[in-house]
């Protein structure tokens, strides 16, 4: 809420990344209220979260909904920064408002769909051969189709961009090296862009591939309630909350970090331009 309201509230702020930045802290907020949600369904009967009721499918559905939203919005802000960085000497894209505007409605509505799809029929409430044991009553068959390509495209997208970012700063400072210029502030950006990506990438790792690994488990391991209790419901329960402690990571990494390591960029890239015009003359 503080990310929102400050973003908001600050007109230097309202750019496209900060869109962006923006959406991602509504989606974990999202995601912070559907798991509170879920928690006091688990005190208030316990029973109905181990083996799946009718009263489940709404809140799951709007977990799995914003933990979608979340993905796409960080693949999204992943994406406009390779893009804000990758310019060329001829021709740069430039992400404008109306395109971070698009990018959020196309999230939310991809989101929507997919999170919603046990709501408008895809559940297990009276087909017990394929029913989830962790996340009854959500399908094994739904659960695979939803956890595979999203978290492979969680640990994959933001991989491939920040490293780009990193590989494209490196090529600048040995340019610059040539020119006989000085490369600090080059050397300087490459390493905070390599601690930043670093950390996000690790986030994301320790917040999905726990829920992946559960998806894998629940698919491969066909048995009953009894048998996995307690200790693989403790293994679920932990994973939710690995998800949730992402809502706090997220503002930090991008608001508090990729704000000003943004304005370096920019000044790199102004930087950069004059540099090379010396260079070549």
């Amino acid at each position: 809420c503080t990310v929102i309201f400050t973003r908001l509230a600050t007109r230097d702020l309202h750019k496209p990344i900060s869109i962006l930045f923006c959406n991602l802290a509504v989606s974990d907020l999202f995601t912070s209220f559907s798991g509170f949600w879920i928690s006091m369904l688990f005190i208030t009967n316990p029973d109905i979260t181990i083996f799946g009721s009718q009263d489940m499918l709404a809140p799951y559905s709007l977990y799995t909904t914003s933990i979608l939203s979340t993905i796409y919005n960080l693949v999204s802000i992943g994406i406009e920064r390779y893009l804000a960085v990758a310019e060329s000497m001829r021709t740069r894209f430039r992400v404008a408002r109306n395109h971070s505007i698009a990018v959020v409605f196309i999230n939310w509505v991809l989101a929507f769909f997919l999170g919603c799809l046990p709501l408008m029929g895809w559940n297990c409430l009276h087909v017990e051969s394929n029913v989830s044991v962790l996340y009854s009553p959500f399908c094994v068959d739904y659960l695979v189709f939803i956890a595979m390509p999203n978290v492979a495209a969680a640990f994959l997208v933001p991989l491939f961009t920040y490293l780009r970012i990193i590989i494209i700063l490196r090529k600048r400072k040995l340019r610059m090296q040539a020119c006989g210029q000085a490369t600090g502030t080059y050397k300087s950006a490459e390493t905070q862009v390599a601690r930043t990506s670093i950390s996000i990438w690790l986030l994301a790792l320790v917040s999905y591939a726990p829920f992946l690994a559960g998806v894998i488990f629940d698919a491969a391991n066909q048995r009953c309630h009894g048998e996995l209790y307690p200790g693989v419901y403790i293994f679920r329960n932990c994973t939710a909350m690995l998800i949730t402690i992402t809502c706090l990571g997220n503002p930090l990494l991008y608001t508090l970090r990729l704000r000003a390591l943004g304005a370096r960029l920019k000044a790199l890239r102004g930087l950069w331009a004059s540099r090379v015009r010396a260079c070549a003359i």
